[in-house]
């Protein structure tokens, strides 16, 4: 999905993918029972890359229901609404991400501040997941 960065709103989507740091993943589980998760992430300019610990319930979620959506934070007054849909999958062809340059960029200060090193963040969320999004709307 290209984010269409001639309108008004595709131009804040895509400053939200570029510069926001969190964003929710929610996944469904096997009773249909939605789940979101607060992550970090990088978006390549067609993917969302998530890195996740691999014991975690949304890898479970997504084996079985692979359509999930990502949310951004609204604003104080409950605006600037975003909203991704899109298929989830885990990605093995994914550096690790401290191998990742721009991942490790964005989160480095995030890193130190959870008490780890980018060694010891790639070696507890070790898994990547990819979402390719489909659909965006927003207000």
């Amino acid at each position: 999905m290209a984010i269409d960065t001639s309108t008004e709103f595709g131009k804040r989507v895509a400053k939200r993918l570029e510069h926001d740091d969190l964003l929710w993943l929610t996944t469904v589980t096997r009773d249909s029972i939605p789940q979101p998760s607060l992550i970090w992430f990088y978006w390549d300019g067609e993917t969302v890359l998530i890195y996740s610990q691999p014991n975690a319930p949304k890898l479970r979620n997504i084996a079985v229901h692979p359509v999930v959506s990502l949310n951004f934070q609204a604003n104080d007054e409950g605006e600037d609404v975003i909203i991704l849909t899109g298929e989830a999958a885990i990605d093995p062809t994914a550096p690790p991400s401290n191998l990742h340059p721009e991942y490790r960029q964005k989160y480095a200060r995030g890193t130190v501040q959870i008490g780890m090193t980018p060694e010891s963040l790639a070696a507890e969320f070790s898994v990547a997941i990819r979402v390719t999004p489909a659909k965006v709307r927003g207000f």
